[in-house]
């Protein structure tokens, strides 16, 4: 088991915390996060983009000119790929870019960026976030008094702590997530990754 101090909204010392040397204290396996955050992000793009080939361009219905006896190459259509305004070779069409990943690699990759998050020293735990109503002004403050304003940071609230969701979310510099919308991606892109103890032991319990 490992230990981290926890700390309150004011920044100081409120105890320590026991976590699990499973989801906290493994050696972080490079390959299989980096093949879960490639995946993670291609699956967010739309795969929206498109060309016209040749045969979706308009126009060209006769040949530009006769076959022979121009002393100009033969062209048979002026929407062909080497004219202007022709058709594109071989570009992008309408796909999907969704990749499978077995859960169990998702949760080692989880639980390889968690651990080197706390042996690097950029995790940060709090007792409780503490807002009892949306306030900016009060999550600036707590950032500040935990030494990671002005950092990237992402937050990780309960589902249903809402008041804290909307105290966070102007903050430009913090990205904010339902503990039920973390991914590897999340918790990796950032220079600091602060946690509540009830978010710490939601996550042991899914990733243990």
């Amino acid at each position: 088991m490992s230990q981290i101090e926890i700390k309150n909204a004011e920044g100081q010392a409120a105890g320590t915390v026991e976590l699990s040397s499973s989801v906290f204290g493994i050696e972080p396996n490079i390959p299989v996060i980096h093949q879960v955050v490639t995946v993670q992000l291609g699956n967010l793009r739309q795969g929206t983009h498109d060309t016209k080939g040749r045969s979706e361009v308009s126009g060209g219905g006769r040949k530009p000119w006769r076959q022979k006896g121009t002393g100009r190459a033969r062209q048979g259509s002026i929407r062909a790929t080497q004219w202007v305004g022709g058709g594109v070779p071989f570009g992008p069409t309408p796909r999907t870019h969704n990749r499978r990943l077995n859960n169990k690699e998702v949760k080692l990759a989880m639980r390889g960026v968690l651990s080197g998050k706390l042996r690097d020293s950029e995790l940060v735990v709090v007792d409780n976030y503490g807002f009892d109503k949306p306030s900016t002004k009060q999550a600036v403050a707590l950032l500040k008094a935990l030494g990671i304003e002005g950092k990237r940071v992402t937050v990780v609230v309960p589902d249903d702590d809402i008041f804290t969701y909307l105290s966070f979310r102007n903050v430009e510099t913090v990205r904010i997530l339902g503990v039920g919308e973390v991914t590897t991606h999340a918790l990796i892109d950032n220079a600091a990754l602060l946690l509540s103890a009830e978010v710490v032991k939601k996550l042991e319990e899914v990733l243990a």
